[in-house]
């Protein structure tokens, strides 16, 4: 997923508009042509909306040396030798963009700019006038939060739909790259419906080619009329700099978690309890599904959801929501979550070749769903034997430690990868060290001599199909024969 490769230190911002101020003039609204009808300033444009785009000035403490994610190599060297990197304290100053959204000062930033902050400011104008913020609420799926400051008749800025947003269209980034104040940039949409890139939750971006750079994320992404179409997020960047690839939170979507969080505070979403993934052409075959080419792919089912409470199991593929095609596991998380709770839904699926339908209802998503866990069992602590499968993976008991170390609750049961070879199959496929290993064409694995059994009676040309437990969820992953 090459997650390392999106800078998201580049602040972002989301910004939606409850009210906001007048009509553009006849010469805001348009950009000015030449004589022959071409397009030869945005000036107009720019001196309209860049007073509604903020400077947002963050300064927190972080910890140093801590791994990101709970199956990092840091923990695993404890108990497959080595010791994990020494952490502590470090203060840092964030610099970010932001856009005001309604008179009386409220303003919509990125969540990662200003979680953990202790202290966010607000500069306002070319003069920077400086104002203390306080957080309204925040949404981590989307990577929003809401600010308000306590200031008057503010220049807040227009809403574009986002829905028509078209690859093509002409598009301006407005924003405070490298805290140089209302720099603007020009350039098309690339793209839209990007999703799939691993910044967030809820991914459904507009792709643009405007140069976005450190700082300018969280600025204003304009049509040419200057109304709000995006919120700039994130560039996907080899060297830390622009390359033509940057994303923007579609205005639509940030409108809706904005209202969300100002009447509550929260952003609140419907929940079916499935953890899902995108069915891959692979995963379809290893699955023996001939024709089922889309679709999102079931991981584990939520005990006492509306999932289970349905008779949706592990395995079953979901083709549809209420008639609506279901490409990809991102685009069922965006229509299950835009839906309230209690809303009833009707789900589409496929199991093992046989089409099925059920009827669920909503329930509120939990706080925190993701990091839910359970004490761990007793067991043995002693260090855990290794054994080779698939051809250059080493696999270990999940001993009280290992679990622990890798908060798996007590219900998760399987073989852990202490070990992979970089080159084998299996790391291409995406397995990795920490990953536990619970199924393997269907049948389960409690520990790594069930792993080793069920690996020698495996068919020599036949894709595997293997269930595991990565990253706080269960999921599938094809793996080719050796």
């Amino acid at each position: 997923m090459q997650r390392e490769i999106f800078r998201r230190r580049v602040l972002f911002i989301g910004t939606i508009v409850c009210v906001h101020v007048g009509a553009f003039s006849a010469a805001a609204q348009e950009p000015s042509p030449s004589q022959q009808g071409l397009i030869t300033t945005f000036a107009p444009i720019v001196e309209k909306v860049a007073p509604s785009v903020v400077t947002v000035f963050t300064t927190q403490t972080v910890s140093r040396g801590q791994t990101a994610f709970p199956f990092g190599d840091d923990t695993l060297r404890q108990f497959f030798g080595g010791q994990p990197q020494r952490q502590g304290k470090q203060t840092l100053q964030g610099l970010g963009s932001g856009v005001i959204v309604s008179p009386d000062g409220y303003i919509l930033t990125a969540n990662h700019v200003v979680s953990g902050a202790e202290e966010i400011m607000v500069g306002l104008g070319i003069d920077l006038r400086k104002y203390k913020a306080r957080k309204i609420g925040t949404d981590p799926g989307t990577d929003v939060a809401l600010l308000k400051i306590d200031e008057k008749n503010l220049p807040a800025i227009t809403f574009a739909d986002s829905e028509k947003a078209r690859a093509g269209d002409i598009v301006l980034a407005i924003g405070n790259p490298f805290g140089l104040r209302e720099t603007v940039t020009m350039g098309i949409i690339s793209a839209v419906g990007r999703g799939g890139i691993g910044i967030v939750d809820y991914e459904n971006f507009i792709q643009t080619d405007a140069a976005i750079n450190m700082g300018n994320s969280g600025g204003a992404l304009v049509d040419a009329a200057g109304r709000l179409l995006g919120i700039n997020t994130a560039i996907f960047s080899r060297t830390g700099g622009n390359q033509g690839i940057g994303f923007a939170i579609p205005a639509n979507l940030a409108r809706d978690v904005m209202q969300s969080l100002r009447e509550k505070g929260r952003v609140v979403r419907g929940y079916i309890g499935a953890s899902v993934q995108t069915l891959t052409p692979e995963l379809a075959e290893a699955m023996k599904l001939k024709g089922q080419l889309t679709g999102a792919l079931v991981g584990e089912v939520t005990p006492k959801s509306p999932a289970e409470k349905a008779g949706i199991k592990t395995g079953d593929v979901i083709t549809a929501v209420n008639g609506k095609k279901v490409s990809d596991s991102r685009e069922l998380r965006l229509m299950i979550g835009s839906m309230a709770p209690g809303t009833k839904v009707q789900l589409e699926l496929n199991r093992e070749g046989q089409s099925k339908t059920f009827n669920v209802e909503l329930a509120e998503m939990p706080p925190g769903v993701a990091e839910e866990g359970a004490e761990a069992s007793p067991e043995e602590s002693a260090q855990p034997e290794k054994a080779t499968v698939f051809g250059g993976v080493a696999v270990a008991d999940i001993t009280d430690d290992i679990r622990n170390a890798l908060n798996l609750s007590k219900d998760v049961k399987g073989s852990v990868i202490a070990e992979i070879d970089a080159e084998s199959s299996a790391a291409k496929a995406g397995l990795r060290e920490g990953d536990v290993i619970q199924e393997v064409n269907k049948q389960p694995v409690k520990n790594a001599k069930d792993l080793v059994a069920i690996s020698k009676k495996l068919k020599p040309n036949e894709k595997i199909l293997i269930r595991v437990w990565s990253q706080g969820r269960s999921g599938f992953v094809a793996l080719e024969p050796k």
